[in-house]
């Protein structure tokens, strides 16, 4: 069985940036005096309303059409506004603890953060994935959970130099070259910020809704809200916040200190009148154990910071219900 390793990816990514076409809506208009006044004189003469309608169609025509991922029954997006929350780490906890709340699901885990990918890591998986008869990627498996990121194509170490449109070929490839098999859920850990993975993601695949992760502070709330803002505006459902980090409790005296500010993920989702999934707090164990490859959900199940993500996973499956019916 054939392994597909990062030069492979790139030779292949290199070929189809080539064949990229470009599209242009609108009319082409040669620079001129003469064809800058009849274009003035054509706005004139339509009015707004006609005008706007005319934008939507050409819009329309620009957009891709959503087309579902072969196997998996929904998706769910894990976002951030900005690193350092514990998305990629809530996103881990979220798949387990949606598996751990009910093992008859079926839940699959892919890393769209190409730069920086943490899944490899996180899940204690290494390797290249094998391809199958129909020349798709088996995803990598641990903890009954399959994986794909790009940190299996590369090295540990190995920086990932690439523009926006190769970018865009590897999430398609992740997307719809892999073998998923039969998903109830497939999580997504996007990368933070709203840029064009965010937005090519939104606008590809039917995405079930978005789970914004938040510290508490308000410099990470700000971008919390644009990402929320940016979901809404590509018509994703925003299932709710996950305040990451919410409270440290001393080990030694149990006093809880509020590091990050308290309850500001919570205000964020009163005011965009969406839910709040649920509190983690800042633990020790929750940190030391995604180093060593083995999240709290599978490696310390009867503890309170594994009982926030199981809260957090039945809040968000709960959401889903709701929205589907």
């Amino acid at each position: 069985m054939a392994l597909f390793t990062y030069s492979r990816l790139s030779h292949l990514l290199r070929i189809s940036g080539n064949k990229v076409s470009v599209i242009r809506t609108g009319t082409e208009i040669k620079p001129g005096p003469a064809c800058c006044v009849q274009f003035i004189r054509c706005q004139r003469s339509m009015d707004s309303k006609a005008l706007q309608e005319r934008q939507k169609q050409q819009m329309a025509k620009g957009l891709p059409r959503q087309k579902p991922i072969t196997g998996v029954k929904q998706v769910i997006v894990v976002a951030s506004g900005k690193g350092g929350v514990g998305k990629s780490t809530t996103a881990v906890n979220l798949a387990l603890g949606i598996l751990a709340n009910d093992p008859l699901k079926s839940v699959g885990l892919l890393d769209a953060d190409v730069y920086g990918p943490s899944i490899p890591k996180l899940m204690n998986l290494k390797g290249n994935p094998e391809l199958n008869d129909d020349n798709l990627m088996i995803p990598l498996i641990n903890y009954g959970v399959p994986c794909m990121s790009m940190g299996f194509l590369v090295d540990d170490v190995a920086p990932i130099v690439w523009r926006g449109l190769m970018v865009m070929s590897a999430i398609e490839k992740l997307l719809r070259q892999v073998d998923w098999g039969s998903l109830d859920y497939l999580v997504v850990d996007m990368p933070p910020g709203t840029g064009d993975v965010q937005l090519s993601i939104s606008q590809n695949i039917p995405v079930a809704g978005a789970v914004i992760v938040s510290t508490p502070q308000d410099i990470a709330l700000l971008d919390a809200r644009r990402g929320a803002e940016m979901f809404k505006k590509v018509n994703v459902p925003v299932l709710g916040l996950v305040q990451n980090m919410s409270v440290f409790q001393c080990p030694n005296c149990n006093h809880q200190t509020h590091i990050f500010g308290s309850d500001g993920a919570r205000q964020l989702a009163d005011t965009l009148g969406v839910k709040l999934l649920g509190d983690v707090p800042l633990h020790l164990n929750i940190r030391e154990m995604s180093d060593r490859g083995k999240p709290v959900v599978v490696s310390s199940p009867d503890s309170p910071e594994a009982e926030a993500y199981r809260k957090v996973a039945s809040a968000v499956v709960q959401r889903l219900e709701e929205l589907n019916t």
